[in-house]
């Protein structure tokens, strides 16, 4: 099958699941770094709950402002009701924007339950968001609209209307889906489902000193849900990031602080991979910004496959999309294979290290190389699943014949990943695929709680899905001293207890505080994973609940890192 991104074709005999997944990589965020440690500033923002808000309508159910935990749109003619029109009518009261405040960018969040094909414009709106029954009235300016409602936070850039400080007022009209969707309001019971507005902005110069004498703050960018407010990518090689400052390469201590290896100080990072397809474009940067605005909050770590093509975002890398992502800040891990998606040839790992690839090798490197900012890359994850590559001596030897000739490439900015799936039928291989400490700055595993998914009926806890192969490291030495990476993991329904998957996420973090050599864990977020049935379904936003669990997870503190990234 020739289908542009695909990787993780199932191979004869694998023993667990190898997978489908979509998509390109990316790359990460910080400059240029050897041997020290890099302080990354967070964009100045707010984070603003609304003041008041209401829904607009003549219709009495939804029409009023007693305690309601939702807030509702339709058009006017909604349910069959020619004067049912409702209208989510939100207020926000700015107030702490310094006097410095330039370039000042409002974003609009607002969660939604359910999917709708309907075109949500926010506009700037008269309507008194407190008063007890408002009507709808004829809107302001319209000012950004979703063409699709998701599950989750759904985005409008408010810009054009949140100029300072003050009282803004903004409304949500619906078209195009006759049929009411419902919004969680300021009443609502969890906090983290709230309307927000997110207000960022960069600090010009003080009035007492000329602007060009003072250096430019690292630019802020607020994520959106919406195509149209989205940057459109450019191939600008370089990413705005702090200057590194010397430290030691395994951290100070103090949380906020990155190393040279990309370890951050205190807690953990949390990634995700998300596939695209063609429906979407191919647009791999929006796949992560549509979960991103569904858990309200930006990744860390942007997980991507690459092939060794050397054509196209599956082989070109890092592309344009990718390079957008490390000026928005976030970290991008490269996993990269020997293989062409588009065909499915597999190359060998003699053919890697015989010099056949040299040119796809160093091409790869340098552009790696003119990122100016430090990447986590892998060679090949899960070498134990390849047979048809080589025996285990070969991908060593292909494994530091790259890494010699990135070193050579003066691409120093990669930060080496080294991945296996972590899997106890293995474990006698491990220290024979290991490549040495020399060439490998993190370890990496890929734990799931497949359940059902792959024939077993045992529902593991989070502790127990990524704690074996943990204690195997500590206990065997292997890459002792390195911090540890889940590259991958992921959890499965259980059908038994609808709300087990929630309850999964929820108790993540505290199975990562027990584990605290894992200084990183990405999700991966692809039904592809396995076969998906009412059984088996190892996506984190497949429902509601299990999105509700994410999203939770990814609040807590240990993965809040107080970074530019970690928001």
């Amino acid at each position: 099958m020739t289908r542009r991104g695909l990787h993780r074709h199932p191979r004869a005999g694998a023993h667990r699941r190898k997978a489908l997944a979509l998509g390109v990589l990316g790359a990460t965020v910080a400059a240029g770094i050897v041997a020290t440690m890099m302080p990354l500033l967070a964009a100045e923002d707010l984070s603003i709950a609304a003041a008041a808000d209401t829904t607009a309508t003549t219709v009495s159910q939804d029409g009023d402002n007693a305690v309601k935990t939702t807030l509702a749109t339709c058009p006017a003619r909604c349910d069959g009701n020619p004067r049912g029109g409702r209208d989510a009518v939100l207020r926000f009261a700015v107030a702490t924007l310094p006097a410095r405040a330039v370039n000042v960018r409002a974003t609009l969040r607002v969660y939604a339950w359910r999917t709708a094909t309907a075109t949500v414009t926010a506009h700037a709106s008269p309507v008194d968001a407190g008063a007890a029954r408002p009507a709808p009235a004829a809107p302001g300016p319209a000012l950004d609209t979703v063409g699709g409602v998701r599950p989750g936070f759904n985005e409008w850039d408010v810009s054009p209307l949140v100029t300072g400080n003050g009282t803004w007022t903004v409304s949500l009209a619906q078209t195009g889906w006759d049929s009411r969707i419902y919004w969680a309001s300021t009443e609502h019971r969890d906090p983290q489902l709230r309307p927000r507005l997110l207000v960022t902005f960069d600090l010009g110069a003080p009035p007492s000193s000329p602007a060009t004498t003072r250096p430019a703050p690292p630019p802020s960018a607020s994520v959106s849900a919406s195509a149209s407010a989205r940057p459109t990518p450019t191939a600008s090689p370089t990413a705005s990031v702090p200057h590194p400052t010397p430290s030691p390469s395994t951290g100070s201590g103090r949380c906020g602080e990155v190393s040279a290896m990309l370890v951050p100080s205190c807690g953990a990072w949390w990634g995700m991979y998300s596939p695209t397809s063609a429906a979407d474009g191919w647009d791999h940067g929006r796949a992560v910004g549509v979960v991103e605005a569904q858990v309200g909050r930006r990744f860390d770590i942007v997980h991507r496959y690459h092939d060794f093509s050397n054509v196209g975002s599956n082989g070109a890398f890092p592309d344009a999309y990718e390079r957008q992502q490390m000026r928005e800040g976030r970290l991008m891990f490269f996993a990269w294979e020997s293989r062409v998606f588009s065909t499915g040839t597999v190359l060998t790992w003699a053919d890697v290290y015989s010099g056949r690839h040299d040119a796809t090798i160093d091409a790869v490197a340098g552009r790696i190389r003119d990122t100016g900012v430090p990447v986590f890359l892998g060679f090949d994850h899960e070498p134990e699943d390849e047979p048809a590559k080589g025996g285990d001596a070969d991908f060593v030897r292909a494994w530091r014949y790259v890494h010699d000739r990135f070193a050579a490439a003066g691409a120093h900015n990669a930060v080496w990943v080294w991945t296996v799936m972590g899997w106890s039928g293995h474990y006698d291989r491990y220290p024979g695929l290991y490549p040495g400490d020399r060439y490998v700055d993190w370890v990496a595993y890929d734990p799931y709680n497949f359940h059902v998914c792959n024939g077993s009926t045992v529902w593991k806890s989070p502790s127990a899905t990524i704690g074996s192969f943990y204690k195997w490291l500590d206990e065997r030495g292997l890459g002792a001293g390195k911090p540890r990476m889940l590259a991958e993991f992921g959890t499965n329904v259980h059908t038994g207890d609808p709300d087990a998957k929630r309850r999964w996420f929820e108790e993540f973090p505290a199975a990562l505080k027990a584990h605290p050599k894992i200084k990183a864990a990405i999700y991966f977020n692809s039904p592809g994973m396995t076969t998906t049935s009412p059984t088996c379904n190892m996506t984190m936003n497949h429902d509601a609940s299990a999105l509700a669990g994410f999203t939770r997870a990814g609040q807590d503190g240990y993965l809040r890192q107080p970074t530019r990234a970690g928001r």
